[in-house]
């Protein structure tokens, strides 16, 4: 007999015969079966559970039919212990453990309150009307970003939130959606009720900023016939009034502009309960906290959620909603959201404070004297890309400029010693590649959405990490990668710390210089650590 014939007919052999419904799954359905392809138990699972979900639909014709879609319920009923992905489930069918894995995913946090509505997946899940959804969809979304899965179902069950998302992550969207979602429940604007002014108000700290999320909204709500007006300094408030004064919906404004026009009574707030502070940490950071207070103290003060968030709300009431985005909470930020937020829900995507992973960092250690020859290389290199370079003071940008007007480059500038105007043209220039390399100070160091910015200079470091993560942000948007390269001196050494730990933590090269120095080693402020001497040893005992 040969050896390698066995005694037994082909009927006997039972190993194509394996149905993961029927048998035991190792690891109570997070392990497989040895010997046969993953891939394929995973393909025969699938289409056995779906059969046998739609047999049982189907027969259960009694008390049990109102649970046919509850794949929980049918998963115990089967024992059907098998692993398939969240997104080959329709919305119904999500259990908690896909909607931690979906959260993970996409790296989604939350904070705060009770009862979070679940993050949706795509537009078509996202409850929006279908005037909406169209408008979504003619502006060319074709699918929601992390932050705005989160904050849109939120925002339409009109919960006050805090978002902290990773700059470039679509968060304009994110409130501006659920905003117009709001407005459009409300009677329209009569000249019985325009001059009680506007449903909803958009504040930023910088009129870029402003104009770039009035543009945004624009966008969406020409659709609807909802009016946005932007107010901001370096215009003519009287133009802008006379806008005020016409009817408009949407207000979008700085904090400094928009409290004089509430001054000079231009604007009132009757009937404003949707507030939106995008930037607000930085709004503090300059100054404008006593603007931003009084605007809130002007909107209606009887319109607030109750404290207890499981009373029930009067349906025939409108309260107020209110949207803080901001990239740190500082004491200040905090006292404001104590205030004015009636149990907010934290929403964080990403890390807060951390750089997208779309942007490679690169660190160079130099002198003072050689910033300029290194610059000119980059520049150089730079081809048909567009590329900002950041310096600290608007005296800089002029300097560094004129230096490379000079040297032929295609550059403008922009920072805040400029006219409103001579800003408007050299941005629009900037974004329409007239020129291809933008000098500017930390006017546009925050939320501007400038396309296909390839390069981002840091030819000064600036003076806290906070203001790096925001200026590099300005690459590597909307799913484009881009590359920022930072000029380091001895005299930013107070950011040593910091940087040395954010380019570890996004897997970036730490500069030799850097690494070994002894200011990346301990935090502006703290003591270091120094061993003790003998004597001191002997004394301590």
């Amino acid at each position: 007999m040969n050896p390698r014939e066995f005694d037994w007919d082909a009927c006997d052999d039972t190993s194509g015969n394996v149905n993961a419904l029927h048998v035991a799954i190792p690891l109570f359905g997070r392990g497989r079966l040895a010997g046969i392809d993953l891939h394929e138990q995973i393909k025969v699972a699938k289409k056995e559970m779906r059969e046998a979900i739609r047999k049982y639909a189907k027969a259960d014709a009694g008390h049990q039919l109102k649970r046919k879609n509850d794949s929980d319920y049918l998963y115990d009923k089967f024992d059907m212990k098998v692993d398939v992905h969240w997104s080959d489930k329709m919305h119904g069918e999500m259990n908690a453990r896909d909607w931690r894995i979906f959260k993970e995913d996409f790296n989604i946090s939350y904070k705060g309150g009770s009862r979070v509505p679940h993050p949706i997946r795509s537009w078509d899940e996202s409850k929006l009307s279908s005037e909406l959804l169209a408008a979504v969809r003619r502006v060319g979304y074709k699918a929601p970003t992390p932050i705005q899965m989160a904050a849109i179902p939120l925002g339409l069950q009109q919960r006050d939130v805090i978002g902290v998302a990773e700059t470039g992550s679509g968060k304009t969207a994110a409130f501006v959606i659920p905003m117009l979602a709001y407005i459009a429940r409300l009677p329209p604007l009569t000249e019985d009720n325009e001059a009680e002014g506007p449903y909803a108000v958009v504040m930023a700290p910088t009129r870029e900023l402003a104009q770039q999320i009035e543009q945004e909204t624009v966008k969406f709500a020409h659709f609807l016939g909802i009016r946005v007006v932007s107010i901001v300094g370096g215009q003519s408030i009287e133009e802008q009034a006379f806008k005020i004064r016409q009817g408009c919906e949407v207000v979008i404004a700085t904090p400094g502009r928009l409290i004089d026009c509430l001054e000079r009574r231009y604007i009132v707030l009757n009937q404003c309960n949707y507030v939106v502070l995008d930037e607000a940490d930085r709004m503090i950071d300059m100054g404008f906290e006593p603007q931003v207070v009084g605007v809130l103290d002007a909107m209606p003060s009887t319109n607030y959620k109750p404290m207890n968030e499981d009373e029930e709300l009067d349906e025939n009431k409108t309260y107020r909603t209110t949207y803080m985005f901001s990239a740190t909470m500082p004491p200040v930020v905090e006292r404001l959201a104590k205030k004015y937020l009636r149990n907010p829900v934290v929403v964080t995507v990403g890390s807060a404070g951390k750089a997208t992973d779309l942007i490679t960092q690169h660190v160079i250690m130099v002198k003072e004297s050689e910033k300029m020859f290194r610059l000119h290389k980059i520049l150089d290199e730079l081809g048909n890309k567009i590329a900002m370079v950041f310096v600290n003071d608007k005296n800089s940008a002029g300097t560094l400029f004129r230096a490379l007007d000079r040297a032929h480059y295609r550059v403008t500038t922009i920072n805040g010693g400029m006219s409103q105007r001579n800003r408007d043209n050299s941005l629009e220039s900037f974004r329409t590649k007239k020129y291809n390399v933008m000098i500017a100070t930390d006017v546009l160091g925050r939320g501007i959405d400038i396309p296909d910015v390839a390069y981002v200079i840091n030819y000064d470091m600036p003076p806290t990490i906070e203001l790096y993560t925001h200026r590099i942000g300005r690459t590597g948007r909307a799913g484009k990668t881009g590359i920022a390269t930072t000029f380091l001196t001895l005299h930013d050494t107070n950011v040593f710390y910091d940087l040395k730990h954010m380019l570890i933590q996004s897997n970036s090269p730490v500069p030799p210089e850097l690494s070994r120095h002894e200011a990346s080693k301990f935090k502006p402020g703290s003591i270091p650590h120094k061993p003790l001497r003998r004597s001191d040893r002997v004394f301590a005992h």
